[in-house]
């Protein structure tokens, strides 16, 4: 088995601003992505690039350097990146010869910068609810999954027999991350992804809409009825204080918790059905 990793270093710089995706094509070859977060952006290197950033922030109003950190990759993605046996997932990023065995679903992850490795509890646990629901014999022709980082779940549903998935992240280095995934894994004809709010997207007649994402992006999609409305729901992301609060709420509105998972009590995921 390889253990070769892309990086051996990340080099991340902190702006404050939006930095546009024309302008990244000037930032060299060592340049690997922009993670967009609220009002800042992280620009990640695979080599020094101090003087690359100081220079492209020249003359450009409303962009500001904040600060630089150097992490190993494997701090950054939380701990060294291998296959992973979940259920019958077998998940492994690229670099890793997965030693697979009869029955086996193999999704080749190759998380780039982006979180979604298959190692969250909550990562783990909406792929056991995914499982279930197989399970219960219900169609699963269409799925939407809301926050979709890496595309990990997306590729999930695609390999468990769904006809058309549409993954949602409205972060764009996660939708470029989750479109190579598609293509690793040949599901470019099942999955589409797209940048946008998880809101904008709650109409969409799907069977399954899995929601691995903030708590308060959670209540707020509850709030929609067109949300609400959907057959089947994985909802996680959640800890103790919050999953409580997910339950009174998707009780007010008729939903059933089916099953329920978690993590020593910190992590929740919840697989609810419209009663």
């Amino acid at each position: 088995m390889s253990d070769h990793i892309p990086y051996e270093d990340l080099y991340i710089y902190l702006i404050e601003g939006h930095i546009s995706e024309k302008n990244e094509a000037i930032m060299g070859d060592a340049f690997l992505g922009n993670w967009v977060e609220d009002d800042t952006a992280f620009l990640f290197f695979s080599e020094p690039s101090t003087g690359i950033v100081k220079e492209f922030l020249k003359n450009r109003e409303g962009l500001v350097y904040i600060d630089e950190y150097q992490l190993s990759y494997e701090q950054w993605q939380g701990g060294i990146l291998e296959q992973v046996r979940i259920e019958h997932f077998l998940i492994a990023p690229p670099w890793v010869e997965a030693e697979s065995k009869p029955g086996d679903i193999k999704i080749i992850i190759d998380p780039g910068v982006v979180f979604g490795t298959g190692l969250h509890p909550t990562t783990k646990d909406c792929l056991r609810a995914m499982v279930a629901f197989q399970e219960e014999q219900i169609p699963m022709v269409k799925v939407l999954d809301l926050g979709t980082g890496t595309g990990i779940l997306a590729l999930a549903a695609g390999f468990l027999g769904a006809e058309e998935v549409t993954a949602v992240d409205l972060n764009p280095l996660a939708v470029k991350t989750t479109k190579r995934n598609i293509l690793l894994n040949h599901l470019e004809g099942i999955i589409s992804v797209v940048q946008g709010q998880a809101k904008d997207f709650v109409d969409q007649p799907t069977d399954l809409v899995i929601a691995n994402i903030h708590h308060g992006v959670v209540e707020e999609l509850l709030e929609k009825e067109g949300f609400r409305q959907k057959p089947r729901f994985i909802i996680s992301g959640l800890m103790r204080s919050q999953v409580r609060d997910v339950k009174v709420q998707t009780q007010r509105y008729g939903l059933e918790v089916v099953r329920e998972w978690d993590h020593e009590m910190t992590w929740y995921t919840l697989l609810l059905a419209r009663s």
